[in-house]
């Protein structure tokens, strides 16, 4: 159980509270949660998931790998649909698999990781190198994450943006946009759509429409 507030005789009166009827153990400011790593810092509260990136690249082989700039390449998704079957379809699957979690503190990894995921039933030796890709750009940003800040607005902010026949294979188009509560980043995603747009400006206003709702 996590227990937050600005107010901590709260905090302790609900602790108090919560062993006089059940057998519990507090364990002080929150560090570790489901692998995501908390560090508290003046006025600002830094999610990370450190521990957890170096477990995906020991697990891939890749823990001594050369860092790169970008997770993905400009033309990146142009792969050939003919290439060969990468053969260890447990192994694609699991990495791809710990990459979508590691999302949760790393919005910039959304539309690389997602793009992946689209090849988990097949994926081609192409699609690997991808991945391989991304873990080199992970080796570089271990320590990259989200910061949540005690003072902030309460001005909501969207950025949106999308691509138009960005699939070479079908054609379709990818849809991300993140929100902001003043200056946190509070929700973010990247997203394959199901329909064809015949004009790069549809995309664009679905992509508004997305985010508004």
């Amino acid at each position: 159980m996590v227990i937050t507030s600005n107010d901590a005789n709260r905090i302790n009166w609900l602790i108090t509270k919560r062993g006089q009827e059940f057998s519990i153990k507090d364990l002080g400011f929150l560090h570790h949660l489901l692998r995501i790593e908390v560090h508290r810092r003046q006025h600002v509260l830094f999610l990370c998931q450190q521990r957890y990136a170096e477990e995906i690249l020991s697990r891939a082989s890749m823990k001594s790998c050369k860092p790169i700039s970008t997770p993905m390449p400009e033309k990146g998704r142009h792969l050939s649909v003919t290439m060969m079957l990468y053969l260890d379809l447990s192994q694609y699957r699991s990495i791809v698999g710990a990459l979508q979690y590691l999302t949760f503190t790393k919005p910039d990894l959304s539309f690389s990781v997602n793009f992946a995921y689209q090849f988990m039933h097949a994926p081609t030796i192409g699609h690997y190198k991808m991945v391989k890709r991304i873990l080199c750009y992970v080796r570089g940003t271990t320590t990259f994450g989200i910061n949540i800040h005690k003072s902030s607005t309460l001005d909501l902010y969207g950025f949106s943006d999308a691509d138009w026949a960005g699939c070479l294979i079908t054609r379709r188009y990818t849809i991300d946009f993140c929100t902001f509560l003043g200056g946190n980043c509070i929700s973010w995603s990247a997203k394959k759509q199901f329909t064809v747009a015949r004009s790069s400006a549809e995309p664009e206003y679905r992509a508004m429409a997305s985010i508004a709702a």
